[in-house]
């Protein structure tokens, strides 16, 4: 199946959706999250020379794993690149949730990049995991920390962005990053403007991406973002995820001291 024909379906299942997804966005079930429970988990020492925070992975569902990738305390993220909801958790959480849990060997972040939104999301997706996989997540962030910037452009120039869209299937995604600024907001953060034209072109990996998001909502039953799961149970959320809401939780799953 090429690129047009898989990204063709899938912005258009994806624009269909974000209001629905707007007000799923803060999550939603009962979570059943008294089976987190559990007894305080022992501090997992870093391989020699390295924090855990700096040890990262791409997992078989195509997430960017953090972390020591047997911890008993295992954190998914499901979230968009361009969802104001999880841009507000990862100001609240990068930090303390790397330094205090992930560095502890306690507790693994897995992101997973749902890209309700289409093209953009799939553009950002690619170019976050551009450079080394230790790169991926620290650069989401810094995505979320800019998305007032970041966004305007592309609210901004629909018809050139549409038009970026209908080029080869090798050089749409490079046109359309280049018209909405994302070459250069990633190439003042360390991946290069050749390098980031080079993965944008890759078709084969960006189909990759777009079926793995795909499969988010269609196998794991996944309707908003950002979606906590803790040890493959979702969090109950309400009114919406929050730092102290997941540490919490993350608390009661064993991440803290005797």
């Amino acid at each position: 199946m090429t690129l047009r024909t898989n990204t063709g379906r899938f912005a258009l299942t994806a624009m269909a959706l974000p209001l629905a997804l707007a007000l799923a966005a803060c999550g939603s079930g009962d979570g059943g999250e008294a089976s987190l429970n559990g007894e305080p988990a022992a501090e997992v020492p870093a391989p020699d020379g390295q924090e855990w925070s700096e040890v990262a992975q791409i997992t078989d569902r195509n997430g960017y794993l953090v972390g020591n990738p047997d911890a008993p305390i295992k954190l998914i993220e499901y979230g968009s690149l361009t969802c104001p909801g999880c841009a507000q958790f990862s100001i609240q959480a990068s930090e303390p949730l790397m330094n205090e849990y992930v560095d502890s060997g306690r507790v693994s972040f897995e992101f997973r990049s749902f890209a309700i939104h289409g093209p953009i999301d799939l553009a950002l997706t690619r170019l976050i995991e551009c450079g080394t996989v230790s790169q991926a997540v620290p650069l989401a962030d810094q995505v979320w920390a800019n998305l007032q910037t970041l966004l305007p452009p592309v609210q901004e120039r629909t018809q050139q962005l549409d038009q970026a869209l209908s080029l080869p299937e090798d050089q749409r995604f490079v046109a359309f990053a280049e018209t909405a600024g994302l070459i250069d907001f990633f190439a003042a953060r360390g991946i290069s403007r050749d390098q980031a034209r080079t993965c944008l072109a890759d078709a084969e990996r960006l189909t990759e991406i777009a079926e793995a998001s795909q499969s988010y909502g269609t196998q794991d039953d996944i309707t908003g973002t950002p979606t906590f799961l803790i040890n493959g149970t979702e969090l109950a959320l309400d009114p919406g995820p929050t730092w102290p809401q997941v540490e919490a939780a993350l608390q009661r799953a064993g991440a803290r001291d005797e």
